[in-house]
């Protein structure tokens, strides 16, 4: 923790996690090599196993049950984190470089109109087998300086990393969206666009971190290809995802599931998510595409 007065900003990370114990408590316990330590920790799971391991391990951390899928447990961090100026949301299976949250100290005390920043991701793991936590810290140690201007202005944050200003969430009492079941594909994009009209978002070129892309817990192939069509239908129809990226963002996953099945990509569930895609948009001809929908899958 930092010593009081040390900050004008009181900073805090939040984490949701559900059935990745080993891999959260390894995440946790690399936040003390923060160079500008954290003010607190928050955790929220469903199960209360992962509550009590991760509280008897790191009696610092801020331990909470909530109910389960991503949206519904963020909302459970935001409302948790009543004392703190930002709070930055990282994946379980996210590593932290040692200047983050310096960095994040730094932009957010000098740019009082910045409302939300994202990091920059040196290894993603999430678009092929997931990277081990040990490989996730050479890609950290290893990785080559960016070029370039130090923010750069984005269309939403990358929720396996992105910090908000809690003083705009507060105020207009915002929150993610509770209609996106489980995993809550794309609830960083409509939440970024909620708060896109209190300040700017940005990308921080020296905020930099690694995501693993860890495959245990994550929803099966099929449902996240629905969600890969309904979730951003839902979005534009409610006005925070423009049609343009909307169509897009549908675009690309068709094309990669349909590649990814053809060409055998291994590590991830192309045909699954084939056949979720084709089941969204055989509900959205018969006008029954609803995110919710997954959780009869």
């Amino acid at each position: 923790m930092s010593p009081a007065g040390a900050s004008p900003l009181r900073i805090a990370i939040s984490i949701a996690t559900a059935g990745r114990p080993d891999i959260l408590e390894r995440v946790v316990g690399l936040l003390d090599r923060q160079v500008r330590p954290p003010d607190a920790i928050l955790v929220c799971s469903p199960d209360q196993r992962d509550i009590d391991r991760i509280a008897a391990a790191f009696p610092q951390v801020r331990a909470m049950q909530g109910e389960r899928g991503l949206p519904r447990q963020r909302n459970r961090l935001l409302a948790e984190a009543r004392d703190v100026d930002i709070l930055l949301f990282i994946d379980d299976d996210f590593l932290l470089g040692p200047d983050y949250l310096a960095t994040l100290e730094r932009i957010f005390a000098g740019h009082p109109d910045i409302a939300m920043i994202t990091g920059r991701v040196v290894a993603d793991g999430i678009k092929g087998p997931g990277l081990s936590v040990d490989e996730g810290l050479a890609r950290l140690a290893s990785a080559a300086p960016a070029t370039g201007a130090d923010l750069a202005e984005v269309y939403n944050g990358y929720g396996c990393n992105m910090a908000v200003r809690m003083d705009a969430v507060r105020r207009h009492r915002l929150r993610f969206d509770e209609a996106l079941p489980l995993y809550g594909w794309l609830e960083d994009m409509d939440f970024s666009r909620s708060v896109a009209p209190y300040g700017r978002i940005m990308r921080a070129r020296d905020a930099v971190g690694v995501h693993l892309g860890a495959k245990s817990g994550r929803q099966p192939g099929l449902r996240l290809g629905y969600s890969q069509i309904a979730n951003p239908v839902h979005l534009m129809r409610k006005g925070t995802c423009s049609w343009q990226k909307g169509l897009a963002q549908i675009g690309r996953n068709l094309v990669a599931n349909l590649y990814g099945t053809v060409r055998g990509e291994a590590g991830i569930d192309r045909p699954g998510r084939l056949a979720g895609n084709a089941a969204a948009i055989a509900d959205l001809v018969r006008l029954r595409l609803s995110p919710s929908r997954i959780l009869a899958m």
